[in-house]
């Protein structure tokens, strides 16, 4: 860590030769009643209005007496631009840092300090509601990519004085600004020092997205321990619940932790709605996750293994519709499978106004012409189908549900039903014995609590929300001891 010195030119000819061949580096020399001075800013980063109206034209016009560089800052500080936003810095790394985030620098001979004026000025994309998690009552606003923003909207929506941000620094290239914020009257402390201590951990040279940090916030697994969101109303139900979110300059998307998985299947919506629907509406999703996953490896073992499962009028349709295309059941499903991801995959990739044309001609072109030409059977396009839509309604998991069903698919034209049930018991105990920062991830169906269910099996409503409103450290199970993190 280098020292500012007191000889201006060692100054501006150290952080010149960092800047060397960096085009937007910016250093202007002037003099201020015969002492040198200079200003370092980055061109698209700072407000340059700004800094000539805010910085150097009363820095100029002003009457600075003093003899000594030391004296003349001073001077400058307190009384020439007092009302500007400045913090004094003393190292050469500080100086980096600041320039990096948009402000500008004075540096004047025989001063040991610099003075870094608030004077930024970049691009910031306006807010407005974040098109992966569009809500019908929620509020209209998301994040942004800037984190400073982002923090005012959270700090708009919980006027107290507990909800605190802690700034830290990721990324060892990269130095990503990121802010942790919770409520300090609500936060278990344990869980706060680890996720300190893991954020402390992290080790990349760059930080660009939130998705860098799940992988040391979380255990490896296929389902994730860490939540993510772009709205701001979202992370605030979760602060109230003592969990902790980290903003990342950058990204629009917050993490917070810690994360259940009941959490995906809920949503600003379900509390927006009355409780009679949301219930409703929350039920429909847990159907649609059993049959996104299981609902294609279920069709392909009874026809493969266990046709004595379906009833007699249907096995004949099966049957007939099977034994006119050429391939085995569990290849004909993986076919159509992958086909659809393919299609999703491109709509995704193609610029958006040739994305409805290839769902058009992927899903009906493509589907009826495989089936009149008997390479696949109308009822495994059916079923995928069915697979891929109820995929959709629990976006959270559709990561996950795309690796499961395929792998679901394989087991039953192996093993049939009953391999499909022993993968189920796999999966059901894979998800009760794991936890999220000492909370049970499965919680509060395992460890089972009938009281903590108001807000699980049923919506309930904010009556009885309101009067249990307990912190998620205190779900049921949590905190039984360190390997709980």
């Amino acid at each position: 860590m280098v020292n500012i010195s007191e000889q201006l030119s060692e100054n501006t000819d150290y952080i010149q030769g960092l800047f060397k061949n960096a085009m937007d580096f910016i250093l202007r020399e002037f003099k201020i009643d015969g002492i040198s001075a200079a200003l370092l800013a980055i061109e698209g980063l700072v407000n340059k209005q700004q800094i000539m109206l805010g910085v150097l034209n009363p820095i100029m016009r002003a009457a600075v007496l003093q003899t000594d560089g030391k004296a003349k800052m001073t001077y400058i500080q307190h009384n020439v631009l007092g009302a500007v936003d400045q913090i004094e810095l003393h190292t050469v790394d500080d100086i980096v840092s600041r320039l990096m985030n948009g402000f500008s620098i004075l540096l004047v001979d025989g001063c040991s300090y610099g003075l870094a004026f608030g004077t930024q000025g970049f691009e910031k994309r306006s807010v407005s509601e974040p098109d992966s998690e569009v809500m019908q009552r929620g509020s209209r606003e998301g994040f942004v990519e800037t984190y400073i923003i982002n923090m005012s909207m959270v700090r708009r929506r919980m006027k107290t004085p507990a909800l605190k941000f802690e700034p830290i620094v990721i990324g060892e290239e990269s130095r990503t600004p990121a802010a942790l914020c919770y409520l300090d009257t609500i936060v278990d402390p344990d869980i706060l020092a680890e996720v300190k201590k893991r954020l402390k951990s992290c080790n990349l040279k760059d930080v660009l997205a939130a998705g860098y940090l799940t992988s040391y916030l979380e255990r490896p697994s296929i389902f994730e321990s860490v939540g993510l969101t772009e709205r701001p109303d979202t992370l605030c139900g979760k602060l109230h619940e003592g969990r902790i979110g980290i903003l990342i300059d950058g990204t629009p998307t917050a993490v917070y932790v810690p994360y259940l998985f009941v959490e995906n299947f809920q949503t600003v919506d379900d509390y927006a709605n009355r409780p009679f629907y949301a219930t409703f509406i929350r039920w429909l999703k847990y159907i649609a996750f059993f049959l996104a996953i299981f609902l294609p490896g279920i069709y392909v073992g009874v026809a493969t293994h266990n046709p004595e499962l379906l009833p007699e009028t249907l096995l004949l349709k099966v049957a007939e519709a099977e034994s006119q295309t050429p391939f085995p059941v569990m290849l004909e499903a993986i076919l159509l499978y992958f086909m659809y991801e393919l299609m999703r995959e491109a709509g995704l990739r193609v610029p958006k106004s040739l994305s409805g044309s290839v769902s058009i001609v992927g899903g009906l072109v493509i589907g009826e012409t495989a089936v009149s030409a008997g390479l696949v059977s109308a009822p495994s396009l059916v079923v995928i189908a069915m697979t891929v839509i109820t995929g959709y309604v629990i976006p959270k998991l559709y990561e996950q549900m795309a690796v499961l069903r395929l792998v679901f698919i394989v087991v039953g034209g192996i093993w049939g039903v009953w391999g499909i049930l022993v993968g189920l018991t796999f999966i059901i105990f894979n998800l009760c014995g794991k936890s999220s920062f000492k909370v049970p991830f499965m919680a509060p169906v395992a460890p089972f609590r009938l009281h903590a269910m108001r807000d699980v099996a049923i919506r309930a409503g904010w009556k009885r929300l309101a009067a249990k409103n307990n912190p998620v450290q205190n779900m049921p199970g949590a905190g039984k001891g360190e390997k709980r993190f």
